[in-house]
């Protein structure tokens, strides 16, 4: 195989996979956030989501409100990219650094959903403060990083109607990158080595 398909084949794995990771893992998300389901951008991810998620579903019930069917359609989609991504690029992989590795790869990808959700969130008060949450998108990104938020709030103290809590959950959030990701990443990766 030239190098030239094989690299447009890793492009194509990356972004196919990325994109429809990135969507199970909004929808699990906004449930655990206990988002309104009724807005257009949710009802998008339902309806992308669900062929796979119903049968799974059917096999694997809820627990203790955690839809287990979507972490496991998570985990089965990012062990299955990591696997296709080694054999394209024809490298050997071992079951534990595979596992290591897609559990290090979909927390950085929560994590970075949680930062550019916050992100947009603190734009959108500054341009609007007031019409943000009638938006759709607004809705859904309250009802995402509002968990997050609120706690930062209750404990820094208000400065004069300056709201720095997204500042503090920020730090938060790149300390997991850098104490479990990075150290998670690096172990699946030794394993996968060897």
């Amino acid at each position: 195989m030239t190098p030239y398909f094989s690299q447009a084949g890793l492009y194509l794995i990356q972004v196919l996979f990325g994109f429809y990771i990135l969507a199970v893992l909004l929808r699990l998300l906004f449930q655990l956030a206990r988002a309104d389901f009724y807005n257009p951008f949710a009802q998008f991810l339902v309806a992308l989501t669900n062929p796979p998620l119903l049968p799974l579903r059917r096999v694997i019930p809820p627990a203790g409100g955690i839809d287990l069917a979507s972490l496991v359609l998570l985990i089965a989609l990012q062990v299955i990219e990591i696997y296709l991504l080694a054999w394209l690029q024809g490298g050997r992989v071992t079951v534990g650094g595979v596992a290591l590795l897609s559990v290090a790869r979909l927390i950085e990808l929560a994590v970075w959903v949680y930062i550019v959700a916050i992100l947009i969130r603190v734009v959108l008060s500054w341009v609007n403060p007031y019409g943000a949450s009638r938006h759709p998108l607004g809705d859904l990104l309250y009802s995402l990083t509002e968990p997050m938020l609120a706690p930062a709030r209750r404990l820094i103290p208000n400065l004069g109607g300056l709201d720095i809590s997204p500042i503090a959950v920020f730090v938060l959030l790149q300390l997991t990158l850098i104490l479990i990701v990075r150290p998670l990443e690096d172990a699946g990766l030794g394993l996968m080595m060897r």
